[in-house]
């Protein structure tokens, strides 16, 4: 059989692998754009604990038969910010055993589903009239190209199969020696390494063993190299993404590799063991069967899927109680200064409150710490070295927390709620809304000084602009101090941008157009910044953030001050 190399191997790979990293992209952008706090909250009921992460990984791989298609997934989920890193090391467990459980399924058209889910899903994207609808599209949309792509790659690959060079290679191949085995295993690997699946492997080796081409033993090695080629998908998938999408992905190459190097030493023996177990299943994979006048070995295929199935449960019945250790060295891959600060992304103060005075005060802890994360940006922008390294992922995080901040605000408004404590409430959602605004407009200065290099002539004029904005960033955080209004420094701090503007425009030929404009785009972004702060100090001053107990009889009720001073409560 003639095959063109280009059209049939070059051409459906590389457009695989790109369709593959776009749904991945889009997927966690998703994700991402979705209420992050929901999501995350509905991970935690599913794989909240070790145990529950297994059995979601498992249960959520059996259905939709694919492990590679799980941990890219769960890389995406944890690079999105929305599980953490142990609950993902135990997900991706289990996905090794859901993948065993149905491996007679993996003739079906995937691949063709997914396209067909994605023009689907695009569509509902391109028409939707809400961005909550383009965004739970975008996820499944990029969900689907996954499957697309991987089905390109392996479509793409499959035309080798007929190349009597490869194929001569591998039924030369015998795992009668150790040196043999460990030659099967890594040939496997290969394959599926190129391949992106585990599955497509096995169904190849299943066939190639059913037609006695690999002997039964041959087979089941050939099968325990897949589940270690396929690790490489995950790893693919967390390049250019977070430390800890990418520390996930090497949780998953660590479980496999581990695996494989405890089973190989014992191959032999559980071979004799899988041959006693067969006696269960039909007797004896190596004893030929006669189809048609040909010589058949049907049980070769149930030999590899119960030897599958019995590897990956074994290994993670042994990697289960190491969670923690796995997730302790994990952490200490490609550790920096920089991992040590603190996760934003998580609330530490929103905790359920027992009355309206604990969850005023979590709120205005909460919301403080949002801006001490925000007032980073300007540590960012001066090129600090203890100063979050990646921009985008520290405005994500602090996007996140903002969004839990105002969701836990929300939940304070009760049918009957008097008017005062009302007032509070939506005084300390507008200061949320404010401080949002805020943390966006100091990340859009931190960015467009990170993208644009200055010069002599100009730095300096940068430096000034940094250095009024955390003056006045000072006059709101830490919260809860007291100072003099905000209001009273506008006039001095307007004046200053204007005299910037005014040394921006006469350097005139000694400062280049590009960081001309770029200047002055930061000073409007300053003033933008001055006047949210203005806005947010103004906002806590007209409705006191205080909250009193006050005893009618021997009933004690919590009433909130609103605008007016403590003397101003009846007794």
């Amino acid at each position: 059989m003639q095959i063109d190399i280009f059209s049939q191997v070059i051409v459906p790979v590389i457009g695989g692998l790109g369709i593959f990293m776009l749904g991945l992209e889009f997927m966690s952008n998703g994700i991402q754009s979705l209420a992050v706090n929901k999501m995350r909250a509905l991970l935690a009921r599913i794989a909240g604990t070790p145990s529950k992460g297994v059995l979601a990984g498992t249960f959520i791989t059996g259905v939709i038969q694919s492990s590679t298609a799980m941990t890219v997934m769960v890389v995406g989920l944890v690079n999105a910010g929305v599980i953490g890193l142990r609950p993902a090391i135990s997900v991706i467990m289990g996905a090794n055993i859901g993948t065993t459980l149905g491996n007679g399924l993996i003739a079906l058209p995937l691949g063709p589903l997914g396209l067909l889910l994605a023009g689907i899903f695009a569509l509902l994207h391109i028409f939707a009239k809400t961005d909550k609808v383009k965004n739970i599209a975008l996820a499944c949309m990029g969900f689907a190209l996954i499957f697309y792509g991987l089905n390109l790659m392996t479509g793409g690959l499959r035309p080798l199969r007929n190349m009597p060079e490869v194929m001569s290679v591998i039924s030369a191949l015998k795992a009668d020696t150790y040196l043999g085995l460990i030659y099967c295993v890594l040939i496997a690997a290969g394959i599926t390494a190129m391949i992106h699946s585990s599955s497509a492997t096995i169904g190849i080796v299943m066939g190639l063993g059913a037609a006695g081409i690999l002997d039964w033993k041959t087979a089941v090695a050939f099968s325990l190299g897949a589940d270690l080629g396929t690790t490489i998908t995950s790893w693919m998938a967390s390049l250019n993404l977070t430390k800890n999408a990418k520390r996930a992905a090497y949780a998953h190459i660590s479980f496999n590799i581990i695996g494989v190097a405890v089973t190989i030493p014992l191959f032999f023996v559980s071979m004799d063991v899988l041959t006693w177990v067969m006696q269960w299943f039909g007797g004896d994979p190596g004893v030929p069967v006669m189809v048609n006048g040909k010589e058949t070995y049907p049980l070769v295929p149930v030999a590899i899927g119960v030897y599958s199935t019995f590897f990956n449960i074994f290994n993670v019945i042994l990697l289960f109680p190491f969670v923690g250790v796995f997730e302790r060295l994990l952490m200490k891959v490609g550790a920096s200064a920089t991992d040590e600060m603190e996760d934003y992304s998580q609330p530490r103060y929103l905790v359920k409150a027992h009355d309206h005075a604990q969850a005023v005060q979590a709120i205005q802890r909460e919301t403080g710490r949002y801006l001490e994360a925000a007032r980073l940006f300007v540590d960012i922008a001066r090129g600090k070295p203890d100063a979050p390294d990646k921009i985008e992922e520290h405005y994500a995080a602090i996007d996140i927390l903002n969004r839990d901040i105002r969701a836990y605000t929300s939940g304070m408004f009760t049918p009957e709620m008097p008017y005062a404590r009302a007032d509070l409430v939506a005084s300390l959602i507008e200061e949320e809304d404010f401080t949002a605004s805020l943390g966006e407009t100091l990340y859009q200065i931190a960015r467009r000084i990170e993208r644009q290099p200055f010069g002599e002539q100009g730095r300096p004029l940068v430096d000034t602009v940094l250095d009024r904005v955390s003056e006045a960033l000072a006059t709101i955080v830490p919260i809860g101090q007291d100072r003099a209004p905000a209001t009273g420094m506008a006039e001095a701090r307007n004046a200053e941008l204007l005299a910037l503007r005014e040394r921006c425009l006469r350097l005139g030929s000694e400062l280049p157009w590009v960081e001309r404009g770029a200047i002055l785009a930061l000073l409007g972004s300053a003033e933008r910044a001055f006047f949210l702060i203005e806005r947010i100090d103004a906002e806590r001053r007209s409705v006191s953030r205080e909250v009193v107990m006050v005893r009618a009889g021997t009933k004690a009720t919590e009433v909130g001050l609103g605008g007016l001073s403590p003397a101003a409560v009846p007794a």
